[in-house]
């Protein structure tokens, strides 16, 4: 597998990943992080291209099969200012992945995507729904530690804050 920038070009492919990961989603137990709004909407896809910040997973094929936002930095998410009942791990520059999705095609593709991610910037956080037992599962599989709630500008219900440090080169 591979990871590249997003571009224009390949925006009805993730929009297509974004649909099958709703469905999922919701036939797994998790019908409302991303289903009742439709989430994400093309417009935000765009602004990620815009910004750097949208990746695509290719499979040896040159396949899109998964997408993701990942950006790093000094309080990178607003929303991550406030985490209650918890706390974070570190207060150092960190990375954030937003928006994970695979089309289901190959098996490892999500973790594929954060262990990239995570050997970008060694500082990763991320956060889920509490109904979104596979991410959950996926998070605690790749050494991740829950960390507390926080709240998403989205919606009303609350995330389960996840983040790992890693100090391997």
């Amino acid at each position: 597998m591979l990871i590249r920038k997003t571009t224009d070009n390949d925006i009805e492919r993730v929009m297509e990943i974004y649909a099958h990961a709703r469905k999922f989603m919701a036939e797994h137990g998790n019908p409302n992080q991303w289903g009742p709004t439709n989430w994400p909407p093309e417009y935000l896809i765009r602004e990620d291209i815009k910004e750097g910040c949208s990746y695509a997973c290719e499979n040896d094929d040159g396949r899109i099969i998964g997408t993701f936002y990942y950006n790093h930095g000094k309080n990178v998410e607003p929303t991550y200012e406030k985490i209650d009942d918890g706390n974070w791990i570190g207060d150092e520059n960190y990375g954030v992945v937003h928006r994970i999705a695979s089309d289901g095609t190959e098996k490892g593709t999500g973790s594929f995507c954060i262990r990239w991610a995570l050997e970008q910037c060694r500082h990763l956080r991320i956060d889920t729904h509490s109904d979104n037992i596979v991410m959950q599962n996926m998070l605690k599989k790749l050494g991740f530690s829950y960390c507390g709630t926080i709240y998403v500008h989205e919606d009303n219900d609350p995330r389960m804050a996840f983040e790992k440090v890693s100090h391997r080169i």
